[in-house]
């Protein structure tokens, strides 16, 4: 068995229309054996960006750390936010550092971004445990449900959601998805990310 699954867990991450939305699921196991049912693997990095980290749970804080160090610092001597689209980067060349001994994470990242022009864009992006990015126009998962999650998304999905569309979407996605994997679910939390505001809701799943 992979380290990767040993503490379970799953995130994805789906674009709308103006909008972005990332989920996980709430269980912590040691493998089959489950721990808590409330662990937290989507932060906030900025008021437009939210990043998951599905993996160890051991680098799940510290990588969660890492980044806010990284993020503060890039604020400090910028002296703006930073853009989706830089903090990708930023996530890739920290896992890339560490390549030799990697962190067992594969980020998953959503945001909302400004365009020159004023308006703004949905960001999504991912990366494996040493740094390769994926960027999508439509959703990124990861986790040990990830192939599931990709099933259930592919019939799901569609194109231009508003936010409740995309909330009802990547909600039956995650459910479902989780269902058929015995290291992710313990119900779930959805994260809707606009242009004015961020929507946190808590999913009820199956607990067996």
């Amino acid at each position: 068995m992979s380290i990767m699954d040993q503490n379970g867990g799953s995130v994805i991450a789906m674009v709308g229309k103006d909008c972005v939305a990332i989920a996980a699921d709430l269980r912590l196991g040691n493998q089959a054996l489950g721990i808590s049912g409330n662990f937290q693997r989507v932060f906030p990095v900025t008021d437009r960006i939210f990043m998951g980290l599905p993996g160890l749970a051991t680098d799940v804080a510290t990588l969660h750390e890492r980044f806010r160090y990284r993020v503060n610092m890039y604020t400090i001597k910028e002296g703006r936010e930073i853009e989706p689209e830089t903090f990708a980067h930023l996530v890739s060349s920290t896992l890339y550092e560490h390549r030799f001994g990697p962190y067992f994470i594969e980020p998953v990242m959503a945001g909302i971004s400004k365009t020159p022009t004023g308006k703004i864009k949905p960001f999504i992006a991912a990366t494996d445990l040493i740094g390769c990015l994926n960027f999508a126009k439509d959703f990124v998962v990861a986790g040990t449900a990830s192939t599931k999650l990709y099933g259930v998304a592919e019939g799901l999905w569609e194109p231009d959601l508003e936010p409740e569309d995309l909330f009802e979407t990547i909600s039956q996605t995650m459910l479902n998805a989780v269902d058929r994997d015995a290291f992710s679910g313990w119900g779930a939390v959805v994260h809707i990310i606009t242009a004015d505001k961020v929507i946190t809701r808590t999913l009820k799943g199956r607990m067996d």
